[in-house]
């Protein structure tokens, strides 16, 4: 296998990840915002206390999508540390999240319906980027046989001799 190709499959591989973290996260994101209206007008909560429920909602929803679609094929050795570091990392996105929504709403008084509901997705989209990142690095870890193999086959590809018949043309 070539670097070029080599690099390609990764790339190939790093989209189809996002492309999942992307589906799971998704469903998330409806969650999060069903809950987060339905808490909003359905109750006297206040505002960000409202999106907290939701986000943590949305953030179990999130755990097993990533565990058994996303990430299924991930190192499940440990499951104790990988939650623990699950919800630690999901603690800081939902302070980034959340975080966000609270500047808007208290030091700037932009409390609305929808001005609340634009800072609430602005606040996912910047706290996703910081999961996937975590998420991916930290939590659940490619496992290092996978790696092994890889560059094996890579090795043993790119060093492999030519047949005799075809060099002699």
């Amino acid at each position: 296998m070539s670097e070029r190709s080599a690099l390609r499959s990764r790339l190939e591989a790093l989209v189809r990840e996002v492309a999942k973290f992307g589906a799971v996260g998704g469903a998330g994101v409806v969650v999060n915002f069903a809950v987060f209206n339905l808490v909003r007008h359905l109750t006297e909560v206040p505002v960000v206390r409202a999106s907290i429920i939701a986000t943590v909602v949305a953030t179990g929803t999130n755990y097993l999508g990533y565990r058994y679609f996303t990430y299924r094929d991930r190192d499940k050795q440990g499951r104790t540390k990988e939650l623990t570091l699950f919800l630690l990392f999901s603690a800081i996105g939902l302070v980034i999240e959340n975080g966000l929504l609270y500047v808007a709403t208290y030091g700037f008084h932009w409390d609305s319906p929808l001005q609340s509901n634009i800072f609430k997705f602005l606040g996912i989209g910047v706290a996703t980027l910081f999961r996937f990142w975590s998420y991916r690095t930290w939590v659940f870890r490619a496992l290092p046989a996978r790696e092994a193999v890889e560059t094996a086959e890579s090795f043993l590809t790119d060093r492999s001799p030519r047949p005799r018949s075809a060099s002699r043309k």
